[in-house]
């Protein structure tokens, strides 16, 4: 599919750039769809191809010359599919999995490349990795960044899957109106407005603001969220800026989880069937999800000469987390029926409490020793997180599949233990160096970095089970690209990381070692200079060490040994002309287990992994005519056939899910109506029922339905 897409973009193109010359013979002409000369990586894209990126270097960079894996996903992207979360927004990026949890996403949970837990990122900082449930409204957001593979050498302790970058909203510079309203199926209401001016010559400033309430798949679930992100930029001069940027956010229901069995959504149950996607096995008296997040931090920027910069980032940021629940257990037969269908459930629940502050210190000095231009890059950022953990679990009375009861059953006064109380501390300090070599075509790549990190788990509930990790790590890149003229610039590269494990492991037994990786990477990338085009496919090659995964009833934690991943990326990104803009991608993996501590796992897949997915999604706008002011916009998304156990004893099946857009700017046919527009957006058209993925026989869950969701803007 990418392959015939490629050709697509290939032929038009080249068709667009023909010409007559005036002797009769075929020359070429550049057309330019998308200019982005004065795109920055942290700023606005201006449609679907972003052309650089802080994230891969934390320099300004063209995406085209940097020899690793970049994708972006940029606000247009975002709203044309109306993504609801950043994991929704990656939808359509090869490599990754998203929403492996189905309709359940309560923190952004993504797998890329094989691993899940990528840690998020937001403007250059760490916000949340494997254990946080911090999580920021994409509405907020300008673009977001997957940097794919190991990123140790920039930001330190980090999975190998890779890393997502959110960019916040900031200042235009120019004066920015917009105000928005949706309405959907399943009582779905949301509003924003998104302000930006000048003050006077020396400051600017954005204020985005956006709610949401809506009922969520399962009865008696819903979802209910405030946020607000105000920013402020100071620029005394040419080269000096100041940018504060704040936010609150506020879940009163931030929505709902809880596991299915294979047996009765992989497979139905004997007498009964399957389990509808609507079922609620927790109580509306106990079920309780509450989130609050609050963040302030900013972005210094001073060049000292026309050759050296120095920037200083930080944030300190703050999530609360309260959760109640009952847990799907298990079945057991029904002493009428005999069918297993009466649910044995745990109530489960608690607070999850994290401040951290971030801050990065950068030193970039660009000079050139002979032919080579140099980019040089030094840095020292500080990591220091708090966690205050408190969960507990009780019986409750069961459930009748057949004739599931609510309410009455005295939850609602229900106050749970603190079976698990803990409190962790851990500090991360690095220094790194980077040069990025351009000597013509060639761009070379080199970073080194060393790490401290320190953390401190300490067992409120037992004295003898304290553990505390303290040690440094050195992690290294480098990499290479060389862009042919014609545009094609195939790369190599190689990365390693490193992560310490921040969860306890059983009583008696020592910390849990470092999780380390290698990835050796190569592809091509396709950029033609002047066109709105950006190809890019990869193969790498990536273990991991010491992996440290979760075992049931418990959670019980174990370091389960070694994990071998290797698979290829096709990405495909253009505005192939003013009016047409397509998206696609394929990916491939082959994931094993090569040591462990189970030796029923070793030599087989990981569960939750699809081996094949590809994407596919295009708008078009018509320019003249009868339609002219309408765009209308279909993806689809294949999600292939993924174990559903450690022991690959089942599958879970493939999917092939659908959507579409259309949108109507009212102001192309009435002045008097400038920059009002319509959009409808239907998600999962064919409302499959499908599983989404099962960890285990034990811990499946559904996907997400059909949703359709209209949205009226004011843009002025």
């Amino acid at each position: 599919m990418l392959l015939a897409a490629a050709s697509i973009l290939t032929l038009n193109v080249a068709a667009a750039q023909e010409k007559k010359a005036d002797d009769g013979s075929t020359a070429l002409e550049a057309v330019v769809v998308d200019g982005g000369a004065d795109e920055r990586g942290d700023g606005p894209v201006g449609g679907y191809v972003a052309k650089k990126s802080l994230a891969g270097t934390k320099t300004d960079t063209p995406i085209a010359r940097t020899p690793q894996t970049v994708s972006v996903v940029s606000k247009e992207q975002i709203e044309d599919q109306h993504a609801q979360s950043v994991a929704e927004a990656l939808r359509y990026t090869p490599g990754v999995f998203t929403e492996y949890r189905g309709a359940s996403n309560l923190r952004d949970e993504i797998f890329v490349r094989g691993f899940s837990y990528v840690p998020k990122y937001l403007d250059g900082l760490f916000l949340g990795g494997d254990l946080s449930y911090a999580k920021i409204d994409p509405y907020l957001l300008e673009r977001v960044e997957l940097i794919s593979g190991p990123a140790s050498v920039l930001y330190g302790q980090a999975n190998p899957g890779g890393i997502v970058n959110m960019v916040s909203k900031k200042p235009t510079g120019a004066p920015l109106r917009e105000v928005e309203l949706s309405l959907g199926t399943d009582g779905y209401v949301s509003g924003g407005f998104d302000i930006s001016d000048v003050i006077d010559e020396d400051f600017a400033y954005r204020l985005a603001v956006t709610g949401l309430s809506r009922d969520l798949q399962e009865n008696f679930a819903r979802q209910k969220s405030f946020a607000v992100a105000p920013s402020v930029t100071w620029s005394p001069d040419e080269g000096t800026s100041l940018t504060v940027l704040g936010g609150y956010q506020y879940e009163p229901d931030a929505g709902y989880r809880n596991f299915l069995d294979a047996a009765g959504t992989v497979t139905p149950i004997p007498g009964y069937g399957f389990v509808p996607r609507d079922f609620f096995a927790s109580d509306p008296d106990f079920e309780r999800a509450e989130r609050r997040q609050a963040w302030i931090g900013y972005e210094f920027k001073h060049e000292l000469n026309d050759n050296v910069t120095f920037r200083q980032n930080a944030r300190y940021h703050r999530t609360d987390w309260l959760h109640h629940t009952l847990v799907y257990g298990y079945l057991s037969p029904d002493p009428v029926t005999g069918n297993n269908t009466i649910l044995n459930r745990t109530a489960s629940g608690g607070t999850d409490d994290w401040n951290q502050f971030t801050i990065d210190n950068q030193m970039e000095a660009t000079f050139s020793t002979g032919a080579a231009d140099h980019t040089l890059l030094a840095g020292f950022d500080y990591r220091y997180r708090t966690r205050d953990y408190a969960w507990g679990y009780a019986s409750v009375p069961t459930l009748n599949l057949t004739d599931p009861q609510y309410g009455g059953l005295g939850l609602d006064t229900l106050v749970l233990p603190k079976d698990s109380w803990t409190e962790t501390t851990a500090h991360q300090a690095g220094v790194y160096l980077q040069d990025q070599v351009e000597i013509g075509n060639l761009d070379l790549l080199g970073g080194v970095r060393y790490d401290r990190a320190k953390t401190e788990i300490d067992d409120l509930n037992a004295t003898n089970n304290d553990q505390s990790y303290d040690g440094g790590a050195f992690t290294w890149r480098a990499g290479a690209l060389y862009t042919f003229d014609n545009g094609i610039a195939p790369y190599v590269s190689y990365a390693t990381s490193f992560e310490p494990a921040l969860y306890s492991p059983p009583a008696g037994q020592s910390a849990f070692s470092p999780t380390t990786a290698r990835q050796f990477e190569a592809g091509v990338k396709y950029a033609p200079e002047g066109s709105g085009i950006l190809l890019t496919a990869a193969y790498y090659d990536l273990t991991q060490n010491d992996v440290v995964a979760a075992t049931y009833p418990g959670p019980v934690y174990k370091q389960i040994g070694q994990i071998h991943n290797h698979g290829i990326e096709l990405s495909a990104h253009a505005e192939m002309t003013d009016n047409l803009s397509l998206i696609a991608g394929y990916s491939y993996i082959d994931s094993v287990v090569e040591e462990s501590v189970d030796a029923g796992e070793v030599g087989k897949m990981p569960s939750r992994i699809p081996q094949h997915q590809a994407s596919l999604w295009a708008t078009y706008t018509a320019d003249s005519g009868a339609l002219e002011g309408l765009t209308v916009g279909g993806g689809l998304r294949y999600i292939g056939t993924s174990w559903g156990d450690g022991a690959n004893t089942f599958k879970v099946g493939a999917v092939t899910l659908f959507d579409a857009m259309a949108s109507y700017d009212f102001g192309v046919k009435n002045p008097d109506l400038a920059g009002l527009s319509l959009q409808v957006n239907v998600k999962n058209i064919g409302d499959e029922r499908y599983v989404a993925s099962c960890a285990n026989a034990y811990a499946c869950f559904y996907g997400e339905g059909r949703s359709i969701v209209a949205t009226l803007k004011k843009q002025w």
